[in-house]
C-alpha cells in the first residue's frame, strides 16, 4: 500500500446490477449520472492502492459465483446492462455476494475487511436508502468509520436519495462528500472508533 493510505478501502454496493424490476426507471438514470462518478473513485483508490471491493447481491442465483452474476446482468435488453459494464471490476479488487440489503448479512466482508486491516470504509453504489444505507449501518455497528462519496450513489428517486443522505449524516455521522473530494490519505488517518 502507498504509505499514507493503508487502513482504507472503497466499497462498491450493487454496482454491477440489471434493475431488472417494476419501477426502476428513476434508479437506472440515477445509476447513469453516478457511474462517472464511481468509475473515477475506483481508478482514484486503485491509484493509491486502495482496496475496491464490490459488494453484490447474488439476485437470488444461489449456486452462482460473482462472474455469472455479472453475466446476467450485462445481457441484452438489462436496464442496468450500460451501468454495469461501465463498472466491471479489475483483475486487483476483490468482491463478495451478498444474499440481502446489506452488505454484511450473511457474507465475508467484515472478515476480509479485518484481513486487510481496514477500519475506514467509503461507500459508494445502489440503493443509497437500501443496500447502501444498511451496508454503512452494519458496519458502523462493527466498529468501521464510514464514509459516502454522495455523487457516486443513487436512489430510485431523488425523494429517497435526499432521505438516506439524511440518515447518513444524522444517525451515523458519516463524512458525506464528492467522489472528486475523497482524500485517501486524510481518510486513512482518521483513528479506530471505539464500540465501548
Amino acid at each position: 500500500m502507498s504509505p499514507g493510505c493503508t487502513g482504507i478501502a472503497l466499497v462498491l454496493v450493487d454496482v454491477i446490477n440489471g434493475f431488472d424490476f417494476e419501477g426502476s426507471e428513476h434508479l437506472v438514470r440515477g445509476a447513469a449520472s453516478a457511474a462517472p462518478h464511481i468509475e473515477r473513485l475506483a481508478v482514484s483508490a486503485r491509484e493509491q492502492q486502495v482496496p475496491v471491493i464490490y459488494v453484490n447481491d447474488n439476485f437470488g442465483m444461489w449456486q452462482s459465483d460473482f462472474r455469472a452474476v455479472a453475466e446476467s446482468c450485462l445481457r441484452e435488453g438489462q436496464p442496468g446492462a450500460d451501468v454495469a459494464r461501465r463498472l466491471l471490476p479489475k483483475e486487483t479488487d476483490y468482491f463478495v455476494l451478498k444474499p440481502r440489503h446489506s452488505g454484511f448479512l450473511g457474507t465475508p466482508l467484515e472478515a476480509l475487511l479485518r484481513h486487510l486491516e481496514v477500519h475506514v470504509v467509503v461507500l459508494a453504489g445502489f440503493a443509497t436508502d437500501l443496500c447502501v444505507l444498511f451496508t454503512a449501518m452494519d458496519a458502523h455497528a462493527r466498529g468501521f468509520s464510514v464514509a459516502l462519496a454522495a455523487d457516486a450513489t443513487a436512489a430510485n428517486g431523488e425523494d429517497r436519495q435526499r432521505t438516506a443522505l439524511a440518515l447518513f449524516d444524522q444517525t451515523l455521522s458519516a463524512p458525506i462528500v464528492q467522489s472528486s473530494r475523497v482524500e485517501w490519505a486524510s481518510l486513512a488517518r482518521v483513528e479506530r472508533r471505539q464500540l465501548f
